[in-house]
C-alpha cells in the first residue's frame, strides 16, 4: 500500500485583517483557531491554498 504523502499546517497569525480570499484558503485547509494544526494531503489544490495564505501559516513537510 502506497504511503499518502502530508504536509501539517499551523495557523500562527490571526486571520482578522487578512483578504476574504486568503481567510476562505485558512477555513479551506481546516484551520478554525490560532495554533491549530492540521494534517493535510499533499495535492496541487492544497499546495495553492497554503502559497495563497503562506504569511499567516507554518508548514511542516512530513516525509
Amino acid at each position: 500500500m502506497a504511503k499518502i504523502n502530508t504536509v501539517k499546517v499551523t495557523l500562527t497569525k490571526s486571520p482578522i485583517g487578512a483578504l476574504k480570499n486568503h481567510k476562505a484558503c485558512v477555513k479551506g485547509l481546516g484551520l478554525r483557531r490560532m495554533h491549530q494544526t492540521v494534517e493535510v494531503i499533499d495535492t496541487p489544490q492544497n499546495r495553492g491554498m497554503i502559497n495563497k495564505a503562506s504569511h499567516l501559516l507554518t508548514v511542516d513537510e512530513t516525509k
